[in-house]
């Protein structure tokens, strides 16, 4: 139950002090918006570098799988080194290899080049956006946690609509290669913003041992606990719903929308503006319904948006714009209001190793994206109808996850508990 009155307010108070509290918002957002323009800025470039190197679209796809699949790796490292090193050492570390990574991509001469630097790109870039979701809870408890969580996703939720946009003007600036500059750019900003006004989150008295042996025996704890473990999968597939749409940008604007370079915004527009009304109405109810009421109300949405995006595009006369993306904000809207709720179960599972637990989340759903952008989008990209049906089947098993975790696990708790408080009654 919520509390109320001064209680209420003594839970809302931050356990932390980090200064101005939107300046510290603002950074975690920026923290967060580093891994999508690093994915979603290509997607304009892919002709014109696949025209420069000689390489397939397939190929091309590779230039967000590596980047992804790399990224998904390190994730399991970021957030144990965070626990046993502290915050704030791990995100400034990860964004100086990050800023390396991008100008070597800048200066690629070849395809295998470019996509070693893509795989260093990704082995760093999650330093920030794992690290800041155990930092919100490092800071703030109760529905305050999710109101912050959801203010961090309407923030960062704009970069994958700015991004492609980004990406088309810097392609018809400088060329392909500025936008790894940009990116570049991008990261020297996250370092100066972090090294002067982030304060540390994570003080030493809370840290654990480093230790490698200890790091794995956290993650494995967090894997082998079947709430943790079903949530993880859960918010894969919730993500995936989407990011379906995101990796399958090229072959859905240009070769089934007839669509150019530039106009990339016909599908990230609906997508993202869904995800920024959806994080802000997360936000406005965090305290006024349960995170598990909220939840289920965004999944029931997303299906229902997920069926009627199929049913459009089974039919020949709503297969063009702008019936082709209609349903696709109110999809993102669903996922949304789901997303802190997910995000935050999963770090309460286990208060005393959040990193580790924002760690496997974020492995489980970036290896996710990893298959959807390597395997999945090329085979469903050919019609708009097979990738409606694709997302209709992610959102769908998310929700049933979903479901499966509020039967044996009721409620969903808005403040820290101890995991053993958890018994565990069965498996996925």
């Amino acid at each position: 139950m919520t509390p109320t009155g001064p209680a209420a307010s003594r839970a809302s108070a931050p356990l932390v002090d980090v200064g101005p509290h939107w300046l510290f918002l603002v950074i975690l957002a920026g923290l967060g918006m580093v891994g999508p323009f690093s994915i979603d800025t290509m997607f304009p470039a892919f002709a014109r570098m696949g025209l420069e190197f000689g390489a397939s679209e397939l190929a091309m796809q590779q230039v967000v799988s590596v980047y992804l699949l790399s990224f998904a790796v390190m994730s399991l490292v970021h957030g144990p080194l965070s626990d046993a090193l502290g915050r704030k050492p791990v995100i400034l570390a990860g964004t100086a290899v990050y800023i390396a990574a991008s100008i070597g991509c800048a200066l690629a001469p070849s395809l295998p080049l470019l996509l070693v630097f893509r795989a260093v790109q990704g082995l760093s870039a999650g330093a920030g956006s794992i690290i800041s979701r155990a930092m919100v809870r490092d800071v703030f408890a109760d529905a305050q946690a999710q109101r912050t969580m959801s203010h961090i996703a309407m923030i960062f939720g704009l970069a994958p609509a700015l991004a492609p946009v980004a990406g088309g003007l810097l392609l018809g600036w400088s060329g392909w290669r500025g936008i790894f500059w940009a990116l570049a750019g991008l990261g020297l900003v996250m370092l100066v913003l972090v090294l002067a006004f982030m304060p540390e989150t994570h003080p030493a008295e809370r840290r654990s041992p480093l230790d490698l042996r200890r790091l794995g025996g956290g993650l494995a704890d967090v894997w082998r606990n079947p709430h943790g473990r079903r949530l993880a999968f859960t918010a894969m597939l919730n993500n995936g719903a989407m990011f379906l749409f995101i990796s399958s940008a090229t072959l859905f604007v240009v070769n089934l929308l007839g669509l150019g370079e530039n106009d990339f915004w016909v599908l990230f527009l609906p997508l993202i503006s869904g995800m920024v009304i959806g994080s802000y109405v997360s936000g406005r109810l965090a305290g006024r319904m349960s995170g598990s009421r909220l939840a289920t109300l965004g999944y029931r949405i997303s299906v229902v948006a997920a069926v009627v995006n199929l049913v459009l595009a089974l039919i020949p006369a709503t297969r063009v714009l702008p019936w082709a993306v209609a349903p696709l904000p109110v999809l993102t809207f669903g996922i949304a209001l789901a997303f802190p709720v997910l995000t935050l179960a999963m770090l309460d599972l286990f208060p005393d190793s959040r990193g580790a637990a924002s760690s496997v989340q974020n492995f489980l759903a970036l290896f996710g994206n990893t298959l959807i952008s390597g395997l999945v989008a090329p085979v469903l990209g050919f019609a708009g109808w097979a990738l409606a049906a694709g997302s209709l089947t992610l959102i769908t098993g998310g929700w049933l996850l979903w479901r499966h975790h509020l039967r044996v696990v009721p409620g969903v708790p808005t403040a820290p508990v101890d995991a053993a408080a958890y018994e565990p009654l069965e498996d996925l």
